[in-house]
């Protein structure tokens, strides 16, 4: 007979409370190393669950879709929180730490870059500090290669009835989203309408402020925590996070406010 699964076996909790390997004495590396590995269990799900909206919405699932970006936000909300705890570190405790951190900078979380290559960003340089035959460079090139959750999402409505503008249907996936002036006409019917689609619109610009708050709220962490100096690895720190700030994911369905 098959032995009974136990919560600590279900969760493999050995593996799971024994990654924690602080590399000083300090008390608050302990904090610092549990807030990231958290983060990556939430990137983690993120893709699971934008990998199943992108199926639900070309299937044409409305409600289906709805729930799992209505789940979204709750993990980009929880996300967002998490920096109000690791906030109660001071810059002082952070120095005591930072140099047994050596080359490692949240910059090369590859789910992160995943994850921004699903919503739709196509830049060579998220490859760059990954070796080529690496399975992170893999992931993060598959990911900018497949059509992007807006993609999905234009796909969504012509499965509504919408007539797609030829841009559109026929972009190249791998490229950068841009904006277009024929999609936010498109999305001006959409909203006109006013029917469930509207609703997933919504929900997508929820989606899309909701990534804005985080990194805003991450700039003013770093600055809180190291404030104009350079972050690990040799990251620009603070200084190039802000000039991620701003940057709409899905620049139509901002866009098509301004059209009254």
């Amino acid at each position: 007979m098959a032995e009974p699964v136990s919560y600590a076996g279900y969760l493999r909790l050995d593996q799971l409370l024994s990654a924690q390997q602080p590399r000083s004495e300090e008390h608050d590396e302990m904090l610092f190393i549990v807030i990231h590995q958290i983060y990556e269990l939430w990137f983690k799900q993120l893709l699971h669950e934008l990998g199943r909206l992108q199926t639900q919405l070309e299937s044409g699932e409305t409600t289906h879709a709805m729930r799992t970006l209505r789940r979204t936000l709750a993990i980009l909300k929880i996300v967002v929180t998490q920096l109000d705890v690791l906030e109660t570190m001071t810059p002082t405790q952070f120095t005591r730490f930072r140099d047994g951190l050596g080359s490692s900078s949240g910059f090369q979380s590859a789910q992160f870059r995943e994850l921004e290559a699903v919503l739709g960003r196509r830049d060579p340089m998220m490859l760059a500090q990954y070796p080529p035959d690496s399975p992170e460079r893999a992931r993060i090139g598959a990911a900018m290669s497949r059509p992007s959750v807006f993609d999905s999402f234009l796909r969504y409505l012509a499965g509504q009835g919408y007539d797609l503008p030829a841009d559109a249907r026929d972009r190249d996936v791998a490229g950068p989203l841009e904006a277009s002036d024929a999609v936010q006409q498109l999305l001006k019917r959409v909203y006109d309408d006013d029917t469930d689609a509207t609703a997933v619109c919504e929900l997508l610009v929820d989606l899309d402020e909701g990534l804005q708050e985080w990194r805003y709220h991450h700039v003013k962490m770093v600055e809180r925590t190291i404030g104009g100096r350079h972050g690990t690895g040799g990251s620009a720190g603070a200084g190039y996070l802000r000039t991620t700030l701003g940057q709409p994911t899905f620049p139509d369905l901002w866009a098509v406010r301004s059209l009254g």
